[in-house]
């Protein structure tokens, strides 16, 4: 009975992917599509940048019982056990295996017993059992999520089969709809510059950031306080101690943010996150892993963005002129197109 549940949740979630709803109305209506299905008091789900694994879109189910300062502070704390801390069945680690799901009790007992996420984060909020998913699909991965329940009712066999069922779905569907109107928008008047603490808490920011950032706010709260405390997170976990990320502002228009450690100063923690409208080369490999091409497709097809003949292409790429003509054919077939000039209007209009 389970498996005919599961496939009609997929065909009802791959209907909401086809009408063109965009990452927060999918995600929203995809939550309840499984709540019937697995019942749970709290959720959260985002997609994520597939080469960072920073969350851009965050959609909470229901209101998170939190006020605003305690979700900053709640944001702050997740990005940290997620991006940098020991944690059982992290994002990262559930994609390292054959299937990227889990619940908080699958891990060994010693590590749930240390889990900042569940005894510092959920079970203040009346929250003790979670079962956590990251949504993959030709080897990418495009969004994230986790459901919780309260103590005693934790997520049966069967219900960890179903959101298994329906996992590669949302991701197809979330894929589908990061190409949904996307933009490249014009630069700021200025930069747009912020200084973020240790915990990625927001310490100056220029005068265009700050309108920047008003915008974002007003559009949707709270959504870039979780991708600026991911982003910083995984900056410090990073040897580089930078990362970067590809996400939407308020006028719906491309942007990456990129945090930078500090290596001077009086407080050399603290991390520079610039925003910058994101270039044509930026946009058009995420639409290219969105719409699914093969690696050496997205080779020839940056080829072709850059205005090269075929026969550069073929030179620079060390394949024949034949086998360019075959490669194109088959991202027209993908991306929806008919002709060169089809192809870049749509990845960079």
């Amino acid at each position: 009975m389970w498996e005919e549940r599961a496939e009609r949740a997929r065909r009802d979630i791959a209907a909401l992917a086809a009408s063109g709803v965009n990452l927060a109305d999918l995600h929203a209506s995809a939550l309840a599509v499984v709540q019937q299905q697995v019942p749970f008091e709290q959720g959260c789900w985002a997609a994520v940048d597939p080469d960072s694994l920073v969350m851009t879109s965050v959609t909470n189910w229901r209101p998170w019982p939190v006020g605003q300062a305690e979700y900053e502070e709640y944001s702050a704390r997740f990005a940290e056990t997620e991006y940098t801390g020991q944690e059982p069945n992290t994002f990262a680690q559930l994609l390292r295996r054959p299937q990227s799901i889990a619940r908080m009790s699958d891990a060994p007992h010693r590590e749930v017993v240390r889990s900042v996420r569940i005894n510092a984060l959920l079970k203040p909020q009346g929250l003790e059992h979670e079962l956590r998913a990251a949504f993959r699909v030709d080897d990418a991965c495009w969004g994230v999520g986790s459901i919780f329940r309260k103590a005693g009712r934790d997520f049966t066999d069967r219900e960890v089969e179903f959101l298994a069922a329906v996992a590669a779905t949302l991701a197809a569907a979330t894929r589908i709809a990061v190409r949904v109107g996307h933009q490249t928008g014009p630069a700021s008047v200025g930069p747009v510059i912020v200084l973020a603490g240790l915990h990625g808490e927001l310490r100056a920011a220029t005068p265009a950031a700050a309108t920047w950032l008003a915008e974002v706010e007003e559009a949707d709260p709270g959504r870039f306080s979780m991708t600026l405390h991911a982003v910083v997170a995984q900056a410090h976990a990073a040897a580089s101690g930078t990362a970067r990320a590809r996400m939407r502002d308020a006028g719906n228009n491309w942007v990456v943010l990129q945090a930078s450690r500090l290596i001077t100063g009086d407080r050399p923690e603290q991390m520079v996150v610039t925003v910058e409208p994101a270039t044509t080369h930026d946009l058009a490999d995420l639409l290219l892993l969105a719409y699914g091409v093969t690696a050496r497709e997205r080779e020839v097809c940056l080829e072709v963005l850059s205005g090269n003949s075929t026969a550069d292409i073929a030179r620079r790429l060390f394949i024949s002129p034949h086998t360019v003509h075959d490669h194109l054919k088959s991202l027209y077939g993908k991306v929806g197109v008919g002709s060169r000039g089809e192809l870049v209007a749509r990845l960079v209009a």
